[in-house]
This record gives structure tokens, C-alpha cells and sequence, in this order.
């Protein structure tokens, strides 16, 4: 299969072209402007409908009316844009709607730097709006895996009938990588009888909505979704794993921290420290339970967790998936800054000798 030379966010919006994206509502911000750029020329070409809305706000509920409607739906930002999506997306969740929300992640807090940071780690897996409700959050290393996972995304979208958001950052955004344009298995989707698409012969009209004044109504809402999440959980947890059948240093890393991990476990190995690297693939659902499988290896000394965010927001899931099983050290930079490959190394080193 030939390979091709893309920039990260045109591949972004590409593979939701070829994911049979319908509509698409964006707004500009350093770093994933791009992806709407992308969008507004391709497309329209694709039988797709492109929006540049007056605002974050409008965007997130234009994809609410389009995902409604029956037809897929997508947008992209970045970090300060996701913010002020928030409680667009509490209602798309609560409304049971599919669509696709990428998030190319800038420093912050605040408007923060156009730099790349991970510091959306808490808002993606906690959720940024009111209420009970869960998004699937993908995280791609590379660019090979954002294409992959975007086009995923919509068929897990549609089949449980939720938001997915995928979480790269702006590095992944703005590199270039070469990659492959292969096919992603497809799944047996629900039809989409449940759309404010017309009556088509129906004796009701589908409604759509997330307001329930009535308290049982609302409970069993959040009952139905708990079953969901549940189903989820059991589905699509996903991880990778480089070197760690013997480690007794395990690196936790995602995102761009993640492949630079990997040349520091080469590096360690080389002057004879065992390092491997734990990588989550889905930040919610978390793999928590082949997490802890790991730490609780013999061979595990102590995990050192990497991010690009000041005081670690993924190492809230490390520690609970480790269950003070191991000891657990942190190295994070943020406001733009990347975790370099020395600083991993030394940090490592540091780890082990104070588990020992």
C-alpha cells in the first residue's frame, strides 16, 4: 500500500471525508486551524455541507441540529474552543446524538500558549459539562493513528448513539508524517430511527431533547446511559504495550510523551535499565485493569508517568488503576514545553533508585 506525505490536522479533516462525514461546523484557533481550512475547501466537493460558525458555541450546537437530523456530524478545536463547547456537548450526550469532536490540544490554563500541551486530560475524561454523562476519548501517538482513529470514531459514534472525542495535540496537529490510507473494519450500525428526519410514513414524530422536568423521566435517562457507558467500558478499552514483558521501570505515557518514550527506553536498556512503556489508547475508558495486571508483575519496581501538563492529570487514573500496588513518579512539563528524551532517562534512572 503506497504511503503519503500529510500534515496531521488535513489528515484529520480527510479521514473524516472519507468516514462519509456529512457536515462539518468549525471555527479558526491555533493550533488545529487547519482542519476547518481543510474542510471548507474539500468537503463541499464530497456532497458535504461546511460551516465556518460565528463562534465555539454556535459550532457545538449547529453539530447538535445536523446530528439530530440523522446525518454525521463533526467539529474540531482547540483547548479555550473546547471549553466553550462544554454545554453543547453535556447535550449532546444527554440527547443520545452521535458525532465526532477532535480536540488538538494547546498549554493553558486560560487562553495559555498555542504550544502543545495535555493539560485537557481531567476535562475530556471527567467531562467539562453538568451532569452525569461520559464521552469515549481516543489518543493518538502519531498521525498514522489519528487517521485510523477519526474514521473510527463515527462508527462508534453511531453505534452507541454518543459524542467521541479524539484528543491529539498540537504537535500531532501541526507535524507531517507519512502515512497509509487503509481500510477501518466496519461495524454493524443501529439504523437510525430515532432521527428528526421527517415522520417518513412513522405514526409519531421523533423528538429530540435533554430536558426532562419530570425527576423518574430523568432518572431513568441517566440509567439508560449508565448501562451505556457500561457496555463501553467493556468494548472499547484500549492499550499498548513496548518492552514491558520484563521492566522494572514502566514508563505511562499517551500522546506525543508516548513515541518520545520509546526512544528512551532504548536508551535505558542500552546501559542496562529495563524500561517499558504502557500506553493508553482510549483515555475513557481508561484501561485500568490491564494496567494494573502489569504493575502488580514481580519485575515492576516503580512506574514513572509522563505528560505534557505541570502537576499530572492521566496519573490521577494511574494511581487509581495501581492501587498503591507500586510507587509512582511523575515528570511533567507544560506551557508548551515537551518532556525530552534526556529528561525521561534521568527521571527513570532517579525512579528506580529511590524504589530500590
Amino acid at each position: 500500500m503506497a504511503k503519503e506525505l500529510w500534515k496531521g490536522n488535513e489528515a484529520i479533516a480527510e479521514a473524516a471525508i472519507r468516514a462519509g462525514c456529512d457536515c462539518f461546523f468549525g471555527y479558526p484557533i491555533t493550533p488545529q486551524s487547519e482542519v476547518p481550512e481543510y474542510m471548507s475547501v474539500h468537503l463541499p466537493k464530497a456532497g458535504g455541507v461546511f460551516v465556518q460558525s460565528e463562534s465555539e458555541v454556535a459550532a457545538i450546537n449547529m453539530v447538535y441540529g445536523a446530528a439530530g437530523a440523522g446525518m454525521r456530524a463533526m467539529t474540531s478545536s482547540s483547548s479555550p474552543g473546547i471549553s466553550l463547547k462544554q454545554e453543547g456537548i453535556t447535550y449532546l450526550a444527554a440527547s443520545e446524538l452521535p458525532c465526532v469532536i477532535v480536540n488538538v490540544m494547546r498549554g493553558g490554563p486560560g487562553l495559555g500558549t498555542i504550544q502543545p500541551g495535555q493539560g485537557d486530560y481531567f476535562q475530556a475524561t471527567r467531562g467539562g459539562g453538568n451532569g452525569d454523562y461520559r464521552t469515549v476519548v481516543l489518543a493518538p501517538s502519531n498521525v498514522q493513528e489519528t487517521v485510523d482513529f477519526v474514521q473510527e470514531a463515527f462508527d462508534i459514534a453511531d453505534q452507541y448513539r454518543s459524542p467521541v472525542l479524539v484528543l491529539a495535540d498540537g504537535l500531532i496537529g501541526q507535524m507531517m508524517e507519512p502515512i497509509e490510507w487503509r481500510a477501518v473494519p466496519k461495524r454493524q450500525l443501529p439504523p437510525k430511527d430515532w432521527a428528526a428526519s421527517g415522520r417518513k410514513g412513522r405514526d409519531h414524530t421523533n423528538v429530540i431533547n435533554s430536558l426532562f422536568l419530570n425527576p423518574e423521566e430523568c432518572d431513568a435517562l441517566n440509567q439508560r446511559l449508565t448501562l451505556k457507558y457500561a457496555e463501553i467500558e467493556k468494548n472499547e478499552v484500549r492499550w499498548d504495550t513496548a518492552s514491558c514483558e520484563d521492566a522494572e521501570v514502566l514508563i505511562t505515557a499517551y500522546g506525543t510523551p508516548a513515541r518520545i518514550a520509546l526512544t528512551a527506553l532504548d536508551a535505558l536498556r542500552e546501559e542496562g535499565i529495563r524500561a517499558g512503556l504502557f500506553r493508553p489508547m482510549t483515555l475513557w475508558p481508561f484501561p485500568e485493569k490491564a494496567l494494573r495486571d502489569l504493575a502488580s508483575e514481580s519485575h515492576v519496581k516503580v512506574i514513572l508517568d509522563v505528560e505534557m501538563s505541570s502537576t499530572g492529570q492521566m496519573l490521577d487514573d494511574v494511581r487509581l488503576a495501581v492501587g498503591g500496588k507500586k510507587p509512582i513518579r511523575y515528570l511533567g512539563r507544560a506551557g508548551g514545553l515537551i518532556p525530552t528524551v534526556e529528561e525521561m532517562i534521568e527521571s527513570a534512572k532517579t525512579a528506580l533508585k529511590e524504589a530500590q
